[in-house]
């Protein structure tokens, strides 16, 4: 699948209400998916996190008061995160919200996919960037064998370089998955 097929299939409006419950706070990220052979970047959190620590994620983060709606705050953490200015016109759309097991956390992830992205540097709040290949990291699928993952939802993992991707970002990967169709 190129880029052009792949922003087919995942281009939706994007639609900033969110329905939740109030015992979550808001957050959301953004799914970048660039290159020739399709890649998405994702990011690994630094081990001394209060959360999420060591976990491969999406660069994304909290709502803040500055934040004009969850697509500002997609656009700003992925510019604070990993230094990649993207426009609100880059954001092809959306996909459903997902809650995170221990932090609290309903998160909105928006999608854009792009031809070439710049050079990326990490901030302290990453640990390193992944440019990871699409297809065969969908392929990677398997149930989270974990119990205590378990007690939210039905829970998956995908597997890159012997790290596992699990909790909110499995979840995220696993809508993708379903709308491309690997």
């Amino acid at each position: 699948m190129n880029l052009d097929e792949l922003k087919s299939v995942l281009s939706k409006p994007v639609n900033l209400k969110i329905d939740y419950d109030e015992r979550y706070s808001l957050a959301s990220v953004l799914v970048v998916i660039h290159g020739k052979e399709p890649q998405i970047v994702m990011t690994e959190k630094p081990k001394h996190m209060k959360f999420h620590a060591g976990e491969i994620s999406f660069p994304g983060g909290k709502l803040e008061d500055a934040d004009s709606d969850l697509l500002d705050t997609a656009l700003r953490e992925t510019s604070e995160e990993i230094g990649l200015h993207l426009s609100r016109e880059q954001v092809i759309g959306q996909l459903e919200p997902v809650v995170t097991l221990n932090s609290g956390f309903l998160i909105l992830p928006f999608i854009s996919v792009i031809n070439e992205i710049p050079p990326l540097l990490a901030n302290p709040e990453v640990e390193k960037i992944f440019h990871i290949p699409l297809k065969s990291f969908l392929k990677t699928m398997s149930k989270d064998p974990d119990p205590s993952h378990n007690i939210i939802q039905e829970m998956y993992t995908f597997e890159y370089q012997n790290q596992i991707v699990w909790g909110a970002s499995a979840r995220i990967l696993k809508q993708i998955r379903n709308l491309v169709g690997f």
